[in-house]
């Protein structure tokens, strides 16, 4: 899954495609690179430097990026991502198949009916609160950081079937980065195997994140590396999702990470003889 940002402010290419031309030339370009899904968004969650916006300003940057990628290419398969419902219809009218909402229905009481209504695939994303919150939530102890995302993964596929979703039209995605603070994230990532039990495809996105920079810092003076610098790192931690159980990754270097992909596909393919470690173990 390719990230395309239509916004002035997401920490990776805020601003860089907030024009509907260059977000369709770029969109067209991740497929070209082996982009299965391609996820389009509006607004930032940028913790604590994101400017919100409105449903009609959320529109306008995301609706003529989806119509002109469809032009183009009309078989693509594109998702937006958003938590408001009146976007989500807008865009799913325009041909999208798949909603991406950071909150798990949460922050829009009329989306899980909206996504029933159109039939269309989720992603259900793991938030622990708000992005402005994010700085003043209790720390979570390596032990209790899969626990507490699989607990919450787990409420919001009962509540999305409860609303009418079908399961098979549920991806879970436990949310690196939001809410999950830096070094936890490394947590999530070792034992993200225990989300299998889930029973649901899982979505990781990992790439391009504040964790990263922070582990790099001793390679950049003791700063943390800056976005730009975080490419290996990302790669790196897109082969480790694969590798503990992720069927999708959301990822912003499209071809590289298509070629870490079918490295970590082939060694999970592989024959093995002897006991398997544990990210080979069916539970």
């Amino acid at each position: 899954m390719g990230v395309l940002n239509t916004t002035p402010d997401s920490f990776s290419d805020g601003g860089l495609f907030a024009a509907p031309a260059a977000a369709i030339e770029h969109t067209l370009a991740m497929f070209e690179e082996g982009a299965d899904i391609v996820d389009i968004g509006g607004e930032s969650t940028r913790p604590g430097k994101h400017t919100p916006v409105g449903m009609q300003e959320e529109i306008d940057r995301v609706l003529p990026v989806l119509e002109g990628v469809l032009r183009h290419r009309p078989d693509s398969i594109l998702s937006v991502d958003t938590y408001k419902a009146e976007t989500a219809a807008a865009a799913l009218r325009a041909g999208v198949e798949i909603v991406n909402d950071v909150s798990a229905f949460l922050w829009d009481a009329a989306m899980p009916r909206v996504c029933a209504a159109a039939g269309c695939g989720v992603v259900l994303m793991h938030t622990r609160g708000r992005p402005e919150e994010w700085h003043k939530l209790p720390d979570l102890q390596p032990n209790q950081v899969v626990p507490h995302v699989k607990a919450a993964l787990q409420e919001c596929l009962k509540r999305a079937q409860n609303e009418g979703i079908a399961r098979e039209r549920i991806v879970l995605d436990p949310g690196f980065g939001f809410g999950i603070i830096l070094e936890q994230n490394y947590s999530l990532l070792a034992g993200l195997e225990d989300l299998a039990a889930l029973g649901q495809p899982l979505l990781a996105g990992v790439s391009r994140k504040k964790f990263l920079g922070r582990t790099l810092a001793p390679l950049y003076n003791g700063v943390d590396a800056p976005v730009g610098m975080r490419g290996s790192a990302s790669l790196a931690a897109v082969t480790a999702t694969i590798l503990a159980g992720a069927h999708l990754v959301r990822v912003h270097d499209v071809r590289e990470s298509r070629e870490v992909a079918a490295i970590a596909d082939a060694i999970l393919a592989a024959p093995f003889e002897g006991t398997p470690p544990p990210s080979r173990t069916k539970q």
